[in-house]
């Protein structure tokens, strides 16, 4: 006991002397010195916390070692008990055991001081709750990204590539191939050739395709044909020319069959054959200045307007009967079709019986016989020079004289038309290639089938021929586990030599839906009807596009096409989309028409197939080719933007040029112009302040691409005309 007190002051010291030099350690780091007060202070407070640890719990039942053997080795002894250190007690023996036995942290471990552990602890838990949500938000936007659909993304550098992968499986050689097995067959009905062309699409890979049938009413042909019979001579002429006799009536007998007009009036009709040249407006005033119209007979030239609307016209002011005819001087140059005739449809569009509703079962149907009060007959030019008295010294070999007649010659004629009006089933291929990221946006292209018995057979298959082989060179990519952003509608229309019934009929049934959802159309009709000429015509927000759709070509070739995209009119089945949905069109072909305006709607007359022999036309398929590309260029861009290529500043300036030409210099014009302006600037402003940052991946937001391209879906339609004349556009 008594050695043991004697080393607490001893222990003192020490203790002293360890928190002297600590301090002084302390401070010589810090590059400061304490004076022999402070110093003093400091190992006073030193010491003064050391006896407050001292006094925490758990030293209350602390003993010295040297006690606790001697206890163990002698239990019956009291006197050797030691009673355990109080709070009190100084700890100087304590320290001193502490460095004589290096083993006693062995025996109790020192607390560190409460302020700096809390504080290490809390930096701790802070530490480790960061780092458990930082690895917690990877794992989660990395299962959120591998699962949830990703947003509509920028185009990626490849998407050119892939349109330039997809066309270049486009051949001349396999679209030759698919046109001469659809013509393998003898000739088909509607619902034949449709099957047909079914198993094609599908054998390519277009998984979803459907027919579609509709039982509606047709006008064909009588089983003789149609005659005109001039009263002064005695002489009777079949529609394409030669006299009537049994010998030529044999000779080419489906030709002068179906040489009419669908859904005329039937009958006959004597009167005065009047020349009225195109049938417009000035041509009708300037006859009936002269002339009494009524029950009359028109000589009317096709082109320049529609045939409805001229026809309108011509009901209107009273004529009784038309004999309709194309100028030899609008004719192609490179096609002798004078002493041809044709067939044209009177039908506005869709099944007659059902009008302006789908042709389906428990709908209410009228049996309309005919769509005119007028009895029209579509002639050959040859014919109509003999009825114009065109003597033979007129002719010239180096430029052409259009057909008139003489003022003062007057001729009476006989017209008499037949036709049988009949139910018949005409069928739709719908194909369905759904879209990746906005499936409910729909991209039509379209082309038609066989609707007349040896009458349109090539020219049917050369459009379909086309619209397959761009099927089986994008299924190439796609089984490949490449997608459009957009589903693209396949579609093989029927009835369209009979007012594009197949389309009209389909398009009313779905009508709802396709107004919401339908983006773009792109037409394949008649693609190929001349080879000089390359005639792009597009609905105004879809020129640009037209026109960046003709370079596709310049990788391969040193000249780019330069055809100047048209606004006019289309024809064929994209009318119900353009006219009644408003939804903006696309049409490529080749042509061999004069430049002057005379030629527009020609493609209104379907002339025999053998007259235009495909083969002849295009006899390497490269124009064939070269539309294909062409059109498969502008779907993929339409279907697989984020933006829809749509331009909204032209559709403002077709406006403002339209109603320049229209008005001229009137002078209540003004305000209307100024509004027309108006909407270009605003267009302007929207190209800039919308479609450019929309356009740039790094400003692109989803959703705000999204409501962009409700808005340029829903451009054209805000410019359809509900009453529009029969035979116009309903839109710009």
């Amino acid at each position: 006991m008594e050695e043991n007190e004697s080393s607490l002051p001893n222990a003192s010291q020490q203790v002293k002397k360890m928190a002297y030099h600590k301090v002084n350690a302390d401070q010589r780091t810090q590059g400061q010195y304490l004076d022999s007060d402070d110093l003093q202070a400091t190992a006073l407070e030193l010491e003064w916390d050391m006896e407050k640890e001292l006094e925490e719990p758990g030293f209350d039942h602390f003993r010295l070692d040297g006690a606790v053997q001697h206890h163990l080795g002698n239990s019956q002894s009291p006197d050797l008990d030691l009673e355990p250190i109080q709070p009190s007690a100084s700890p100087k023996g304590r320290f001193q055991r502490l460095q004589e036995d290096p083993e006693y942290i062995s025996h109790y471990s020192r607390q560190s001081p409460k302020s700096h552990r809390c504080s290490f602890f809390q930096i701790l838990k802070v530490f480790c709750a960061a780092l458990i949500l930082f690895i917690f938000g990877i794992v989660i936007g990395y299962y959120a990204g591998k699962k949830c659909p990703s947003p509509p993304a920028s185009p990626e550098p490849n998407s050119t590539h892939n349109y330039h992968e997809i066309l270049k499986e486009i051949k001349a050689e396999n679209i030759q191939q698919i046109y001469r097995d659809l013509l393998k067959s003898p000739r088909e009905d509607d619902v034949d050739a449709a099957m047909k062309i079914l198993l094609q699409w599908t054998s390519h890979g277009l998984e979803d395709v459907r027919l579609v049938n509709y039982s509606v009413l047709l006008d064909l042909p009588d089983s003789s044909s149609n005659t005109i019979t001039l009263k002064n001579s005695g002489e009777c002429f079949y529609p394409d020319g030669q006299q009537c006799s049994k010998v030529t009536k044999t000779l080419h007998s489906q030709d002068l069959l179906y040489s009419y007009a669908a859904y005329s009036a039937k009958g006959t009709l004597e009167a005065e054959l009047v020349d009225i040249q195109y049938g417009t407006i000035e041509d009708l005033m300037r006859i009936q200045t002269t002339t009494n119209v009524t029950k009359k007979i028109a000589l009317l030239k096709l082109g320049q307007s529609p045939l409805l609307y001229k026809l309108s016209l011509l009901e209107d002011a009273g004529f009784g009967g038309v004999l309709l005819y194309v100028d030899p001087c609008d004719l192609p140059k490179t096609t002798d079709l004078a002493d041809k005739a044709f067939m044209v449809s009177l039908n506005s569009g869709g099944d007659p019986s059902t009008p302006g509703y789908a042709s389906i079962d428990g709908n209410y149907r009228q049996h309309r016989l005919n769509l005119t009060t007028l009895l029209v007959q579509p002639i050959s030019a040859s014919l109509a020079k003999k009825l114009a008295f065109i003597p033979e010294n007129r002719v010239q070999k180096d430029k052409c004289v259009p057909v008139q007649m003489s003022s003062t010659d007057k001729k009476i004629i006989s017209l008499s038309i037949q036709s049988i009006t009949t139910y018949k089933t005409i069928s739709n291929v719908i194909g369905y290639l759904k879209g990746s990221v906005f499936p409910d946006r729909y991209v039509i292209i379209g082309s038609h089938h066989s609707s007349l018995n040896a009458y349109d057979g090539q020219e049917w298959a050369s459009s379909t021929a086309i619209i397959t082989a761009f099927i089986q060179a994008l299924m190439l990519k796609v089984k490949r586990g490449w997608r459009t952003d957009r589903t693209i509608v396949f579609c093989s229309w029927g009835g369209t030599s009979f007012g594009n019934i197949g389309s009209y009929e389909w398009a009313e049934d779905l009508k709802r839906v396709l107004q919401r959802n339908v983006v773009a159309y792109v037409s394949l009709h008649n693609p190929v009807r001349g080879n000089s000429t390359l005639h792009p015509i597009a609905s105004p927000s879809l020129q640009q596009l037209a026109t960046e759709s003709q370079s596709i070509n310049c990788v391969e070739k040193t000249e780019c096409p330069g055809s100047n995209v048209s606004s006019v009119q289309t024809q064929g089945d994209s009318d119900y989309f353009i006219n009644h949905l408003g939804v903006p069109a696309l049409l490529f072909s080749y042509e061999d028409i004069n430049t002057s305006e005379n030629a527009s709607f020609l493609s209104e007359a379907l002339f025999p197939m053998h007259a235009m022999r495909t083969e002849e036309l295009d006899p390497s398929f490269k124009l064939h080719e070269n539309i294909a590309k062409f059109s498969g260029h502008a779907t993929l861009q339409i279907a697989n933007e984020p933006v829809l290529p749509f331009n909204a500043l032209d559709i403002a300036l077709e406006v403002q040029n339209s109603l320049r030409v229209f008005l001229g210099e009137e002078v209540d014009a003004s305000q209307l112009l100024a509004v027309a302006s108006r909407l270009r600037d605003t267009a302007e402003l929207f190209q800039s302040d919308e479609m450019r940052p929309a356009n740039d991946p790094r400003e692109r937001a989803p959703i705000r691409v999204r409501m962009l391209n409700d808005v340029l879906q829903s451009l054209e339609k805000s410019f359809l005309v509900q009453q529009a004349p029969p035979g116009l556009y309903s839109e710009l």
